[in-house]
C-alpha cells in the first residue's frame, strides 16, 4: 500500500475523546475537510474495516467499580457531523471474532415548537456547540456542573477549564457525575425541533472460516486463536440512497374544526350554510316586529293621553248649572274616558 493511500486513509478518521478516552470519528466533516459520499447503498459501498483490538493490552481488573469493564471488543456510533459523540450511552458494541455488518438508514424528524410541542430551536445558546442537540446540551450542563463544583473538567469536556487530576476526579469529579445523573432536574435537555437520526439493523457472521484461517495466520503473523480473539471485521453501509421524514403536526386545527362542525350540523339536521344565514335572518325579522310593536304601543299611550287632556272639565256642585242628559236604553255605553267627556 502506497504512502499517499495510507495519508488519504487516516486523514479520513478525526481523534476526538470520550468517556471512554481517545477516539476516531469517520468522516466528521471538521477542519475543512469534505465529507466521504457514496454513490450506491449496500454491503461494500460503505466503511468497512479490520480492527485489531489487542486484548493483551487491557488492563487488570482488580476490583469492581460504576466504570469497571468486563467485554472485549469495539464501541460504535452512527451520529451526524453536527451532533457530538456520546458513545458511552448511545454506542452498540461490535465483538471479535466476528464481521458484524451494520445497515443503516437516516431519519429526519420534525417536532412542533411550542405552544403546540416541547422543543428547541438548533440554534444554540451554549459557549462550547453552534448546533443545539441533546448530546451537545448534555456534554454542556456536566461541563458546567463539574466546573462550578470541582473547578476542573475532564479530558472529554469542552472548554478552557484545567483537567481534573486523578485525585479530584476520584474524590469530586466521579461522585458529581454520578448525583447529576441521578438528578435529572439539573440538566433537562428538551428534544431539537429538528433532528437526524439513523436507525440500525445489525447482523453478525464468524471469522476466520476454517479455509481462511491459515492465510491470515501467515498474513498478519498470528495464531489462529490471536485472531479469533482480537481481529474484528466492521461493515457498515446504507440500506438505501434515500432517507425517511417523520413530521409532528397539530392534532385539530380551526380549519378542521369548522369543517367538523358543518359536516355534523350538515349530517344530522341538513343544515349548511344557507341554512345560518336564514337562521340569522328569521331572528332579524322576529326583533324587528317585537321591535315595531313596541314602538306602536309607545304611540297609542301617548294619543290617548292627548285626549285625556282635551276634556271638558266636570261642574262644580256649586254652580246653579242643570244640564238634562237623555241617555237611550238601547245605545252601546261607549268607553270610560267618552262617558267622562
Amino acid at each position: 500500500m502506497s504512502t499517499e493511500i495510507l495519508t488519504s486513509i487516516f486523514d479520513a478518521f478525526f481523534q476526538v475523546f470520550t468517556r471512554y478516552g481517545k477516539c476516531y470519528m469517520f468522516n466528521s466533516g471538521q477542519e475543512g475537510k469534505t465529507p466521504h459520499t457514496t454513490m450506491k447503498g449496500g454491503t461494500g459501498n460503505g466503511l468497512e474495516i479490520m480492527l485489531d483490538i489487542q486484548q493483551d493490552e487491557y488492563l487488570p481488573v482488580w476490583g469492581e467499580t460504576d466504570e469497571t469493564a468486563f467485554e472485549a471488543g469495539v464501541r460504535v456510533q452512527i451520529h451526524s457531523q453536527f451532533e457530538p459523540p456520546f458513545v458511552h450511552e448511545l454506542g452498540f458494541g461490535v465483538a471479535p471474532g466476528f464481521q458484524t455488518f451494520v445497515s443503516t438508514q437516516e431519519q429526519r424528524l420534525t417536532y412542533l415548537s411550542p405552544p403546540w410541542g416541547d422543543c428547541q430551536s438548533t440554534v444554540s445558546d451554549s459557549d462550547f456547540f453552534r448546533v443545539y442537540s441533546i448530546t451537545a446540551c448534555r456534554i454542556d450542563c456536566e461541563t458546567r456542573y463539574l466546573v462550578e463544583n470541582c473547578n476542573c473538567k475532564m479530558v472529554h469536556m469542552p472548554g478552557d477549564a484545567a483537567f481534573c487530576t486523578p485525585e479530584q476526579y476520584k474524590e469530586c469529579a466521579e461522585p458529581a457525575l454520578a448525583m447529576l445523573t441521578e438528578n435529572s432536574n439539573y440538566c433537562v435537555c428538551r428534544t431539537p425541533c429538528n433532528l437526524t437520526r439513523y436507525n440500525k439493523e445489525l447482523s453478525m457472521v464468524k471469522i476466520p472460516s476454517k479455509t481462511s484461517a491459515r492465510y491470515l495466520e501467515k498474513k498478519f503473523n498470528k495464531t489462529e486463536k490471536y485472531i479469533a480473539d482480537n481481529i474484528l471485521v466492521l461493515d457498515v453501509f446504507f440500506e438505501a440512497l434515500n432517507y425517511e421524514t417523520i413530521e409532528q403536526k397539530k392534532a385539530y386545527e380551526v380549519a378542521g374544526l369548522l369543517g367538523d362542525i358543518g359536516g355534523q350540523m350538515g349530517l344530522f339536521i341538513g343544515a349548511s350554510i344557507l341554512t345560518i344565514l336564514e337562521l340569522f335572518d328569521y331572528l332579524y325579522e322576529v326583533m324587528k316586529d317585537r321591535l315595531l310593536d313596541f314602538l306602536s304601543k309607545e304611540e297609542e299611550e301617548g294619543s290617548h293621553d292627548e285626549n285625556v287632556s282635551t276634556c271638558d272639565p266636570m261642574p262644580n256642585h256649586s254652580e246653579s248649572i242643570s244640564h238634562t242628559v237623555s241617555v237611550p236604553l238601547q245605545t252601546t255605553l261607549g268607553t270610560l274616558e267618552e262617558i267622562a267627556c
